[in-house]
């Protein structure tokens, strides 16, 4: 967190906070304005921990080739009974590209539907792709499915440690 002060003598200790890890950058035009959003992304990075954020970060779990259920991403989020908000997150996904909500599946293997994804069909095509039949929109859980115990993915169905 630090480099700012190294790199920018407008990035000062913040006196109002915990000196060792808080900054406050004086806007001088200094700090390249990419820069600036970069500490402060960093920051709220440090200080937040949301359900949604760890939502986000129990799918970047999912091994390729894999599904989770919602429930389970609940669960390595830190509260099995929100697997409704998971639906909800993931709908609003960020970065798709580094949060691959598209292994997420219903408690019986069925897909997510038409509202999600760009389309009926657009998870059905991402599942394929990364390796994963599907069949009448649904995945089966006892092959492509992961086990999860302790808040980590422990086991995938075909044996393989995801460990």
């Amino acid at each position: 967190m630090n480099q700012g002060r190294e790199t920018y003598p407008a990035v000062v200790p913040g006196y109002h906070q915990n000196k060792e890890h808080w900054n406050t950058i004086i806007m001088d035009g200094s700090i390249p304005e990419e820069e600036v959003k970069r500490m402060i992304a960093e920051s709220y990075d440090l200080v937040t921990d949301t359900p949604t954020k760890r939502i986000y970060e129990a799918v970047k779990k999912i091994p390729k080739g894999h599904v989770a259920t919602y429930g389970q991403i609940a669960a390595l989020a830190g509260n099995e009974m929100m697997a409704q908000a998971v639906g909800n997150a993931l709908h609003k996904n960020p970065d798709p590209d580094r949060i691959p909500c598209f292994r997420v599946v219903n408690a019986k293997g069925e897909l997510s539907g038409a509202f999600a994804f760009g389309g009926a069909e657009a998870q059905e095509k991402l599942l394929r792709e990364d390796g994963i039949e599907v069949v009448d929109g649904k995945v089966d859980l006892a092959k492509y499915g992961v086990e999860i115990a302790d808040g980590s993915v422990i086991r995938c169905s075909a044996g393989s440690s995801a460990r």
